[in-house]
């Protein structure tokens, strides 16, 4: 007789639930059947995406279908009580990390489910990995053999810590850092060693966010397992990529690069001196070629689908489902006991943590906001409230995040709560407002995600602001909806967009939000003005800006075109004054400002400038914007004829083009009708845009 199919529900459909749901449909046996958040436009996006149901709440989503299997996605604060609720409705769990936030938590919820006999498991991903099941395997026949010394390492930028959101939950308190980032490494050591004991912590780098919160920047916990001693350090500002574990044992080393999947073992060998060291060199350049060749062979096998990080969600997932189906034990490092022992190992070291507690934000403007700011949270958002509030307006923000981000500013910010899925709320939160700005930003991987979850949401918004009376709606654009491939055109407010069906979707959706904006404009008399930025920089900003180049971590990136071209750069500081300019301006309305600085520098200026007042050598190389379009093109046919993806749109050439900026871009009007004047000098640009402290975290 056949084994049932086992149906899975997500209960959360933020960016991690898309790793799963990828996963989950690799998998033979297991079905994705249903997705539940309470932010419905997102369930429904990432539902339709993967041939199943969108929810509001776990319970409509377990009585509507027959649900085996669940995984908790949420933020931590709500892993118990959800997984009580699937455990009691007779699903089987699997909690992303971490598992819980207290240690009385996380038995409560193992207990549950031995109670209902039921499998709770944990996503300890880098677990699943395939070279860290040969690093167990090496281990067990002795080829390491005793272990002296390990040394975990957690290296790899934390962008949030620098440029938001920080309303985000591991930003709340310094020990909510560590229980999301600590599972990495206590995962491993627990798995591998057991217990730790003896365990000291010294935190490294400390930052006082927006909010007023304090929070280390890495930190290293020293410990002990039996006869080994255990290193685990995390380094969360910008630098390369080193997420790894080395083992120094008696009988030969071990490292396992766990981002890249690689396992090197390092073995004496028994020759004379002569070829000692030669024969030595041999075998770690051979170790390197066949780990970079297997790597190879299995990203091209799957269609990049079964990258490193991939194939540990992989490897947890298929133990979590054998067990399922075969009656069989959870695999050791991933079963309700491992959760348990790593949940009370990284409250023990987050214990240890310095908390300080977090400036109390000035109380909040008595009466309604006269400004609201949607995306007033994000890079560009932040530095308009602070220009805002510092003129003296009575400024609210539009957010779900529970944390005020503007604790630290003198004066006093309204952190304002509407779903944008109400309108009756929205237009409620506009009541009384004079301006609105409309910052916000969707990501998505799909064009119905961007009508969703951009268009619809833009319309709504718009549509509030009339019903309250709303004086001007300011609306921010992207000259990425223009067409800059040709390095003859000078591109002006007047430029159409031209035919955007197959444009990258970003630049798609926002400019159909304009289309929908300036319907109302016309129509409906929707006060609106349109501001379309540049490339933005500035402190706090991304660092590996997307603008600039394809970047491969923080030392290497392939720019678009050959660098040479100068770029439409703008400080956040200057595009922030040019949003309050253009909600004061008399007679702006339905008109659109290119908020651009002048053409200072090209890419490569800006990579020589870092170099010049960082002292860090950014590796740069040309990238040919006709091959990034037919890989492009081989990428849509792969998609499209081999994994049968719909709504596809085939890749445009002069879209590649467009991401180098050829063509030269016009400020005059904003220059003119608002008075605008950004940072026209390169080196006071420059010093602006690189302060070293806020471009790598130090």
């Amino acid at each position: 007789m056949a084994q049932q199919e086992i149906t899975v529900g997500l209960v959360g459909a933020g960016y991690i639930a898309s790793w799963h749901a990828d996963v989950l449909g690799q998998l033979d046996g297991v079905r994705l059947v249903g997705v539940c958040d309470p932010a419905f436009s997102a369930a429904q996006g990432l539902a339709q995406a993967h041939g199943a149901r969108a929810y509001r709440d776990l319970a409509a989503m377990m009585a509507d279908q027959r649900i085996d299997a669940v995984h908790i996605l949420t933020p931590p604060d709500l892993h118990k009580p959800l997984a009580l609720q699937a455990l009691e409705a007779g699903a089987h769990v699997l909690v992303e990390k971490p598992f819980a936030t207290s240690v009385e938590d996380a038995a409560e919820m193992v207990a549950a489910a031995q109670t209902a006999d039921r499998q709770i498991a944990v996503n300890h991903n880098f677990l699943g990995l395939p070279a860290y099941r040969r690093l167990r395997a090496a281990l067990d026949q002795g080829l390491v053999g005793r272990v002296d010394q390990a040394r975990i390492h957690w290296h790899f930028p934390l962008a949030p810590l620098r440029s938001g959101p920080f309303g985000l939950w591991m930003l709340r308190r310094p020990q909510n850092l560590m229980l999301e980032l600590g599972p990495h490494l206590h995962a491993f050591a627990q798995d591998l060693f057991g217990p730790l004991s003896d365990i000291t912590l010294r935190a490294q780098r400390m930052i006082t966010l927006p909010t007023g919160v304090a929070l280390p920047q890495g930190w290293v916990v020293q410990a002990r397992a039996g006869v080994s001693e255990v290193t685990l350090s995390a380094s969360l500002v910008e630098g390369m990529d080193d997420r790894s574990l080395s083992l120094r044992g008696v009988a030969g080393a071990a490292r396992l690069d766990f981002a890249n999947d690689t396992l090197m073992l390092d073995r004496a060998n028994a020759s004379d001196i002569v070829l000692n060291p030669l024969r030595a060199e041999l075998a770690r350049a051979g170790a390197h070629l066949r780990e970079g060749l297997r790597n190879a062979a299995t990203q091209t096998r799957s269609l990049n689908r079964r990258q490193p990080y991939a194939l540990g969600f992989a490897g947890v997932f298929r133990g979590f489902y054998d067990a399922i189906a075969s009656g069989r034990p959870l695999p050791a490092g991933i079963d309700g006991q491992a959760a348990l022992a790593v949940t009370d190992a990284v409250l023990q070291a987050a214990a240890l943590l310095p908390e300080t507690p977090a400036r109390a934000a000035p109380p909040a403007p008595k009466g309604a906001p006269e400004v609201l700011v949607i995306g007033g949270t994000g890079f560009l958002g932040r530095e308009l409230v602070r220009q805002l509030a510092s003129a003296g307006k009575r400024v609210g923000v539009l957010s779900r995040a529970r944390a005020n981000p503007f604790a630290t500013l003198d004066a006093p910010v309204q952190m304002v709560a509407a779903p944008l899925d109400d309108a009756q709320a929205l237009q409620d939160a506009m009541r009384g407002v004079d301006t609105v700005y409309h910052l916000a930003r969707a990501e998505e991987a799909t064009w119905d995600g961007y009508l969703q979850n951009d268009v619809v949401v833009t319309e709504r918004l718009a549509q509030a602001a009339l019903a309250a009376g709303v004086r001007r709606f300011v609306y921010t654009g992207t000259i990425a909806s223009y067409d800059a491939s040709d390095p003859a055109a000078t591109i002006t407010e007047d430029t159409p967009f031209g035919d955007m069906s197959r444009r990258n979707l970003y630049a798609r959706s926002k400019a159909l939000c304009e289309e929908k904006l300036m319907a109302l404009h016309r129509d409906h008399g929707l006060g609106l003005v349109i501001a379309r930025p540049g490339i933005v920089v500035g402190p706090g900003g991304p660092f590996q800006h997307w603008g600039i180049g394809r970047w491969h971590g923080a030392g290497a990136v392939r720019i678009w075109g050959d660098g040479r071209n100068r770029l439409p750069f703008v400080l956040n500081e200057d595009v922030a004054t040019g949003l309050r300019l253009m909600a004061a301006a008399d007679g702006v309305e339905g008109q659109s400002f290119n908020l651009i600085g002048p053409a200072l520098m090209s890419a490569r200026d800006w990579f020589d400038a870092i170099a010049r007042l960082t002292g860090t050598r950014v590796r740069v190389a040309s990238g040919n914007l006709t091959l990034f379009w037919l890989g492009d093109w081989g990428k849509y046919l792969l998609k499209r004829h081999v994994l049968r993806r719909k709504g596809l749109a085939q890749p445009l050439r002069s879209d590649w083009y467009s991401r180098a900026h050829l063509a030269r871009f016009s400020n005059a009007r904003a220059v003119e009708k608002l008075g605008w004047h950004p940072v026209s000098d390169a080196d006071e640009f420059a010093r602006k845009a690189l302060d070293p402290q806020a471009l790598f975290g130090f």
